[in-house]
């Protein structure tokens, strides 16, 4: 069986279950002449009989999706003969990985006959405890269901417990995320500590150069990088706030226009061609930046007699800026909406212009979440890479200078993990120092922007 089988006769089953829980709930009420009707309503029997048929299947494909590839290589390992073992070293791992290089559609040729009659077995097995598994997972979910058919009665009711198998799964989605940011955070740290074992953390923090390629031979020129990572946090904050000068007043003065001046067909029209900029792929603005911007203000420079780099940190920090206002503009416009109209009402009955209510009233009241569109413009802007590879560069100058060319901490990453890599170099594991400084640099930001959010939303609740 495939997997395409498996969906169909999957997702037929739930429909059947879901209709036949329903209709037999249907015709459980419709039997009863005297006394305690079902206490739910009959889709609720229908949804906690669909419930058990889908969470022990998804919940075991699950287990099985992890723990598959393991138990195929070791099945796969045991066929492995003597003398093939014996010609590869005795690494079984070498072979494994040799085997699943093979396309049976494409053999090439000189490839041993062993290696291949392995793929074969490989795909056999594989094809094979796939039918198994399926048809196994399906007589599951239909036990699970059977039991909860068995169920329907008037002492059992059902929307409570769809309700509490609903607040479980809420708490799981919830968990997979937490445990999942507690790994990212950890193997950051884990590779970090082992980059600081070979840089000291304060040469790292607080060095004024940044040249990380290490040289292959001992005897090379320059055969120790530098590490210093404040030329690459100066390049990050000075695009950040280039592209915060421009998406902050546009994007804010874009929502209250669109929230307090404009019409509601202006605003229905206006709002969705603002929005676009959104979609548009960060590779386009970079194009944007390096052929279109940067040349036009390298020209204009040059007009007024001085110059601006080709590649700047003012081109990329622009168009990135132009990138992030609808995350400004949209979020900030909901937040203004939902403003309550009684406390513009209460201003302009006191004798408030239309400009003071904006400035006294509805910003300070909408204020968190207009934070809260900044904080999420920042996060953006510090993560951008695209742009900044193609119109800043990769150099890391420490600069103010916003016509210099500049590097940021992910252009960095990308650069130091493009390729083969060996994680024991020091030029390799700086990356994960930079993205672990850059997560605390967040975290900072988001501890912040809560304490700000906290304080105003106590005084307008």
């Amino acid at each position: 069986m495939g997997f395409w089988a498996f969906f169909i006769i999957f997702a037929s089953s739930a429909f059947f279950l879901h209709w036949y829980a329903t209709n037999k709930a249907l015709r459980f009420n419709a039997g009863i002449k005297e006394g305690s009707k079902l206490p739910s309503l009959p889709q609720y029997y229908g949804l906690y009989t669909l419930l058990w048929f889908i969470i022990p299947i998804l919940s075991t494909f699950l287990i099985w999706t992890i723990f598959k590839p393991f138990l195929v290589d070791y099945l796969v390992i045991q066929k492995i003969p003597a003398n093939l073992l014996n010609s590869f070293g005795g690494n079984p791992s070498l072979i494994l990985s040799t085997v699943k290089a093979i396309s049976l559609q494409n053999i090439f040729p000189g490839t041993k006959q062993e290696l291949i009659d392995l793929a074969k077995y490989m795909n056999e097995l594989k094809y094979s405890t796939s039918s198994s598994f399926y048809i196994a997972i399906l007589f599951l979910g239909l036990i699970g269901s059977s039991f909860t058919l068995k169920k329907i009665s008037s002492r059992f009711r059902a929307r409570q417990s769809v309700e509490s198998v609903n607040i479980k799964l809420l708490i799981f989605c919830s968990t997979i995320a937490i445990l999942t940011t507690i790994g990212i955070v950890f193997s950051l740290i884990f590779e970090a500590i082992r980059f600081f074992e070979q840089i000291p953390f304060f040469d790292f923090l607080f060095g004024l150069s940044w040249s990380p390629q290490t040289a292959i031979r001992e005897d090379q020129v320059a055969s120790s990088g530098a590490f210093g990572a404040i030329p690459i946090f100066s390049g990050t904050l000075l695009i950040t706030v280039i592209a915060m000068s421009v998406s902050i007043p546009v994007g804010l003065l874009s929502a209250i226009y669109l929230s307090e001046y404009a019409t509601n067909n202006l605003r229905a029209f206006l709002k969705p061609i603002l929005e676009i900029l959104a979609g548009v792929p960060t590779v386009v603005y970079g194009f944007f930046a390096a052929i279109t911007v940067g040349p036009f203000l390298k020209g204009l420079a040059d007009s007024f007699g001085f110059s601006i780099a080709s590649e700047s940190a003012i081109a990329a920090g622009g168009v990135m800026g132009i990138m992030i206002i609808p995350f400004i503009s949209s979020l900030s416009d909901d937040v203004i909406n939902s403003v309550p109209n009684s406390l513009r009402d209460g201003s302009l009955a006191m004798g408030a212009t239309k400009s003071e209510t904006i400035k006294k009233v509805i910003l300070p009241a909408a204020l968190p979440g207009i934070v809260g569109a900044i904080l999420l413009a920042v996060s953006r802007a510090i993560g951008e890479t695209m742009i900044v590879v193609m119109a800043a560069g990769i150099a890391a100058n420490l600069t103010a200078n916003p016509f210099d060319s500049v590097t940021t901490v992910t252009v960095q990453i990308v650069t130091l993990l493009v390729g083969d890599q060996e994680f024991d170099s020091p030029k390799t594991l700086a990356a994960f120092a930079l993205g672990i400084t850059l997560f605390f640099v967040t975290l900072v930001l988001n501890l912040y922007a809560l304490k700000i959010v906290k304080k105003y939303r106590e005084k307008y609740d």
